[in-house]
């Protein structure tokens, strides 16, 4: 979370001029949006190790830390490590962990821009007279409506909004991160209602990522293009971990959603008749694609400390996501809030995502219209 400063830290104003009167604000970034580190003890000492994001080494410290299974009893994704925990860093009031997602010093000296997810924004607000207070930081391994999280969120809207002397809290949310915002909308909506003035979102998959997600439990996901992926997980052992996740399952498509186009897969397999092989094109709607998913997954399976542990299709996750999608579908927005995201002037942004490195263009609601950037010297 940034919440007012009390000077602007540009321009000429003395040292008894007070900054400009904000709002706070609290980011929510999206799936592989947080740094994690892994804790563990080791001769009554506690070492971290950053797992997710780095670069060197990559894959090997991921199969070791970050590769878990769903715990049908407790709702969580725990590590096959059972001697690791994994958490995520809380300095600079948390906006480390969404700043720079690999903060080495020759990433930082290359330059190496895929990993700078919010920099730039925090930079901007920053810049537009936002003091840094705490931002909301997770697992994003596990649900979108698990209590730590609700728990957690409840707490950072309640500390923004005292610390800012009772001012109602903009949520700027990325992709997964609204799924997030809108469990707790639905199972806290007295409290949305009570500390949240405007949310904004960017590129939230409501109903569903079928394209992402239908290839990250097929396939997994390549988080880096190019001659950089061979320093960087790769996407069989990112696949691996994504079958386990709670949150992934939870981007799957809605098959009751009016789609103007409805998400399919399409297979190409080879069938034998009569002696004769032809290949046909096979195509899988949400509801199917559930078949096709059982099927392909049947033999997955992964090695680990000299065990081998079957990953097929997870259908106890399935139904806790099946819980999940109900209650984003019976999420309202509190009147209020939605009145005061229609009425403010919005300011054009730009933020450079980490998973389909591309810029995008956002709507950030501030108050002050002074504050207006150059989206081509942004892009520069």
């Amino acid at each position: 979370m940034l919440r007012d400063r009390f000077c602007p830290c540009f321009g000429s104003q003395s040292s008894g001029d007070t900054g400009p009167d904000l709002d706070p604000v609290l980011l929510v970034s999206g799936i592989g949006g947080s740094i994690l580190h892994s804790k563990k003890k080791l001769f009554g000492i506690e070492f971290e190790t950053r797992v997710w994001v780095r670069i060197l080494f990559s894959d090997m410290e991921f199969k070791k830390k970050l590769w878990s299974l769903y715990n049908p009893k407790t709702g969580y994704t725990e590590s096959l490590d059972e001697d690791v925990e994994i958490l995520v860093p809380d300095d600079d009031y948390g906006l480390y962990a969404i700043d720079v997602l690999d903060p080495s010093l020759v990433i930082k000296l290359l330059h190496f821009s895929e990993v700078y997810h919010f920099h730039d924004m925090i930079d901007m607000l920053v810049g537009c007279g936002y003091k840094k207070g705490t931002s909301l930081f997770y697992d994003f391994r596990q649900s979108n409506r698990i209590d730590k999280l609700m728990d957690g969120l409840k707490v950072k809207l309640e500390t923004a909004y005292k610390a800012s002397g009772g001012r109602k809290v903009t949520i700027i949310s990325h992709s997964m991160g609204g799924l997030l915002v809108m469990c707790f909308m639905s199972l806290h909506n007295e409290v949305f209602s009570k500390y949240v003035n405007k949310w904004v979102t960017i590129a939230c998959p409501f109903q569903g990522a079928p394209g992402c997600i239908n290839d990250a439990l097929l396939t997994g996901l390549q988080f880096i293009e190019g001659f950089e992926a061979y320093f960087f997980v790769s996407r069989w052992t990112m696949h691996q971990l994504l079958v386990e996740c709670p949150s992934v399952y939870e981007m799957l498509p809605n098959p009751y959603f009016s789609w103007k186009m409805q998400p399919q897969i399409n297979v190409w397999r080879g069938h034998t008749e009569d002696g004769e092989t032809s290949v046909k094109l096979e195509s899988y709607s949400p509801i199917e694609s559930i078949s096709l998913f059982k099927e392909a997954l049947r033999h997955n399976e992964l090695d680990y400390g000299g065990n081998t542990i079957a990953l097929p299709f997870n259908f106890s996750i399935l139904n806790w996501a099946a819980g999940t999608r109900k209650l984003i579908d019976n999420a309202k927005l509190p009147i209020m809030v939605q009145k005061r995201h229609q009425l403010q002037t919005c300011q054009k942004y730009v933020i450079q995502c980490l998973n389909i490195l591309m810029w995008t263009e956002m709507e950030l609601f501030l108050q002050n219209p002074q504050w207006q950037m150059d989206l081509k010297q942004l892009r520069k």
